[in-house]
């Protein structure tokens, strides 16, 4: 597992002692942002004149004109919590106890690693740590055009930006890893055509990712469509959309389980294998179930069922502890609700997830209904940018893009609330510029 972040990582700063990470998300009020770059790509990218204006018309939070500063060691840290986490999603007492509460769908495993995991983090000063764990994590594409479209600042810092385009290496890394995909499950060759799934698309706030993935994986030559599952249909043979045998779907519902009726013909060709299906019931149940952080924050537990002391003890430190909010807590978390956060256990994109401090009579029975964990409360760290003349300091979020353990890149989220949006004035997506040792 290489801990190397000079391929992931959108710029380098060379950084002395007395100007980190830390002091540069405070004192930093740059804007590396090239706007008219940024339109430029995304019109190149898409291959539609206009596509750029519009899209920022259209989504005027979706990118950051401020980039978030990360120690280097901070960002091998988290890849050290990767690792962990790999090794206890391979561990047989976890995925017996993560297999045994999600849906029996999820029992089939295709030997599938599942596209664009996504790593969330909040910086501490006793670390990173681990939010959740996203199988559907969305952003990449963007992300990569965006991290494509800054320029330097912070000179009179006395720092100095290293340009690292990551470009052409990250749509290498994309296409091999759709072809790494499929092999896992069907052993040799590549797909010919994928599907990009997801519920009425062109509704979809990240729609123009979509549009970005077709483009990047056509150039890769794999013919691609975009689709809502009611499209498809099962041959009893193949998958099929408009008289067209799909391949390998790429996976942005958040119907996890694939029990919605309009499901139905993927989870028959899924179920058969018939196509490759990334991301799929089994990798979720592995990862992203929220009741999986239970395990992963308890160091004995992870310890007893054969994980290393090694990653027991990293998972321990990075991964806030958890529980499973059941009538047997019910009462103690209620008292003590302030310093826990509460989320559904197999929620997504932030919804129907509450902070302790926040929370209602109405809400927390809700709640206690079931389906929910409680996770000890970890704030945010934040990043101070000039909005409209004004100095706001918005909180930050760390993900990393990973496959099968590997780092495709690392992005963060600015914003205000309770947790992360594309709604707020300065905030949306932001590259992260990691601080290299002095040489």
């Amino acid at each position: 597992m290489g801990k190397s972040f000079d391929e992931i990582q959108n710029l380098t700063v060379s950084a002395t002692t007395a100007f980190n990470a830390q002091n540069a998300n405070v004192d930093c009020l740059c804007i590396t942002l090239d706007t008219a770059a940024l339109v430029r790509m995304l019109d190149e990218r898409i291959g539609e004149p206009g596509f750029g204006e519009t899209l920022l018309a259209s989504h005027p939070h979706l990118f950051s004109r401020s980039p978030v500063f990360v120690d280097r060691e901070v960002l091998d840290r988290m890849m050290l919590v990767v690792e962990a986490s790999e090794a206890a999603a391979h561990n047989p007492g976890f995925r017996s106890t993560a297999l045994g509460y999600a849906p029996p769908i999820s029992a089939h495993d295709f030997g599938t690693r599942g596209l664009f995991m996504g790593y969330d983090f909040h910086l501490t000063a006793d670390g990173p740590q681990l939010i959740e764990i996203n199988t559907n994590a969305g952003g990449a594409f963007l992300n990569a055009i965006l991290a494509d479209a800054q320029e330097s600042c912070c000179t009179n810092a006395e720092t100095a930006f290293l340009p690292h385009h990551p470009s052409h290496a990250f749509n290498e890394r994309i296409a091999s890893m759709f072809e790494e995909e499929w092999r896992t499950q069907r052993g040799t060759g590549r797909p010919e055509r994928i599907a990009i799934v997801d519920e009425e698309p062109p509704a979809q706030p990240l729609y123009p990712e979509f549009l970005t993935a077709r483009a990047l994986l056509k150039n890769a030559g794999f013919a691609v469509d975009i689709c809502a599952p009611e499209q498809l249909s099962f041959s009893g043979h193949a998958l099929m959309l408009n008289d067209q045998p799909i391949d390998l779907v790429y996976n942005r519902l958040v119907d996890f389980a694939l029990q919605e009726p309009t499901n139905g013909a993927l989870r028959q060709a899924y179920l058969s294998g018939r196509v490759v299906v990334s991301p799929n019931p089994h990798v979720h149940a592995l990862y992203a179930d929220k009741r999986n952080l239970a395990f992963l924050s308890d160091r004995h537990r992870l310890i007893a069922h054969g994980v290393s002391e090694a990653h027991a003890g990293i998972l321990q430190s990075a991964v806030p502890k958890t529980l499973i909010v059941d009538p047997d807590n019910a009462s103690t978390l209620w008292k003590e609700r302030r310093a826990w956060f509460f989320k559904p256990a197999g929620g997504y994109g932030s919804k129907a997830a509450y902070r302790g401090a926040k929370l209602t009579k109405k809400v927390w029975d809700e709640i206690v209904r079931g389906g929910y964990v409680a996770q000890r409360y970890t704030a945010p760290s934040l990043r101070r940018v000039s909005v409209a003349g004004e100095t706001v300091d918005l909180k930050v979020d760390i993900r990393l893009y990973t496959y099968a353990g590997r780092a495709l890149m690392a992005a963060a989220r600015l914003y205000q609330g309770q947790t992360t949006n594309m709604r707020t004035s300065g905030g949306g997506f932001a590259p992260v510029l990691s601080f290299a040792a002095p040489a």
